[in-house]
């Protein structure tokens, strides 16, 4: 399964998203060229070289009207540790003592609707506004009509929002896994006061989700990272087990004793790496038929899988160890199969994982005629195994070694 892993351990943040995105995709010039014939007003989109603790990635500088939106903002509200640009979302009205315009959500959507993507991004981008308009609706009490965003931040912002909603329509994943995310500690400045980090709103996004705090100070996690990372998330966890293939490194403005990146890995994950339940009992009073039949009643029920291994017991006796896989949900049904079925008293369970690979049958021309075989796929595997009864009557037909006819 095609997988991307958001490893979030500087935080996230849209700029920071849009930059890692960008290393996965065939052509990142591509893109930026895409991004600069939008016609967002005055927005210039260009992809830097950046370094942090001795690893290269790339920051993703947003201009509009040639400053890039830190450059813009105030030190009465961002002289903390921020480390990149998309950070206009905070809904503290402290622009309005230095003259600037706001924009409304209805504004950003109509900005969003102009733009020359197809209709899935803007869906996408509209829909992580709505989570961000959602969040500073409830923890600044009023409707959601009211929120605004300020207007210089808000163009570079959509460039952010709609690159990465861009991005990852191209990339494709089927499934999204983002780590814990480090949102970092401290406190932000701003006209209403000094508030904790994280800001209320990206709390209020993150809600549900695994975050930490602790080794560095400032606010690591945007509003608008937050919400993208929710939007597109199918799950936050551990990376799982995959064959990596490509990585990507987007780099925040600010340096920190730690890398300040955000890292995007994508590669094939095993299919179905779901749990299954593995039911086991020890026999030693069971014929061989009798056990076959336990056996084949167990596989008739839909377990996953059933085999037996040959075991000493007690007393020196030998005995035989009968396991069943089957979906969790199954568990107890197939455990009174079991006891039903066997001479045992007891049935001992646990949960295990699953990896499968995706296959299908699949029909190969030969010259000895059609044969079909089985394709399994996933995890970085791709391999063909012929159908045993279609090479034995080749075999037999042709009097010859099976492994020639395989051959």
């Amino acid at each position: 399964m095609k997988t991307l892993y958001l490893e979030c351990n500087m935080g996230a943040a849209g700029d920071m998203l849009m930059a890692a995105l960008s290393e996965l995709v065939p052509d990142p010039d591509a893109f930026v060229a895409k991004m600069n014939a939008l016609g967002l007003p005055g927005v210039r989109v260009e992809r830097q070289k950046s370094e942090k603790c001795g690893i290269v990635g790339t920051h993703m500088a947003v201009t509009v009207d040639g400053a890039e939106e830190h450059d813009h903002h105030d030190h009465n509200h961002h002289d903390h540790d921020h480390h990149d640009h998309d950070h206009d979302h905070h809904d503290h009205d402290h622009h309005h003592a230095h003259g600037h315009h706001h924009a409304s959500v209805s504004d950003i959507e109509s900005i969003i609707d102009g733009l020359d993507v197809p209709a899935a991004v803007k869906a996408d981008a509209k829909a992580v506004y709505g989570r961000i308009a959602e969040a500073e609706s409830a923890v600044h009490g009023r409707p959601v009509a009211l929120v605004h965003f300020h207007e210089v931040g808000a163009l570079d912002a959509v460039a952010d929002v709609v690159g990465a909603c861009l991005l990852m329509r191209e990339i494709a994943p089927e499934q999204v896994i983002v780590s814990p995310v480090h949102v970092g500690s401290g406190e932000v400045r701003c006209a209403h006061g000094v508030l904790p980090v994280p800001a209320p709103a990206t709390a209020r996004i993150l809600e549900g989700a695994p975050i930490y705090g602790g080794g560095v100070r400032g606010e690591l996690c945007t509003p608008t990272g937050a919400a993208l990372l929710r939007h597109f998330a199918t799950r936050f966890g551990d990376m799982p087990a995959m064959a990596l293939e490509k990585t990507g490194y987007g780099m925040g403005a600010k340096d920190f004793e730690r890398a300040n990146c955000l890292r995007a890995m994508l590669g094939e994950t095993a299919e179905g790496g779901e749990t299954a339940c593995e039911l086991r009992c020890n026999l030693d009073d069971m014929t061989g038929e009798e056990i076959a039949f336990a056996a084949e009643a167990l596989r008739s029920a839909g377990a996953l899988d059933v085999w037996t291994e040959a075991v000493g017991m007690k007393k020196g006796r030998p005995g035989v160890l009968l396991t069943c896989l089957c979906a969790p949900e199954r568990e107890a049904e197939f455990a009174a199969l079991m006891l039903k079925h066997t001479a045992t008293i007891g049935v001992r369970g646990q949960t295990v994982r699953r990896y499968t690979l995706a296959r299908e049958e699949i029909r190969l021309d030969t010259p000895r005629g059609p044969v079909r075989a089985k394709r399994s796929r996933g995890y970085g595997v791709d391999r063909v195994k012929p159908e045993y009864d279609d090479l034995a009557e080749i075999a037999r037909r042709e009097d010859l070694p099976l492994r020639d006819v395989l051959k």
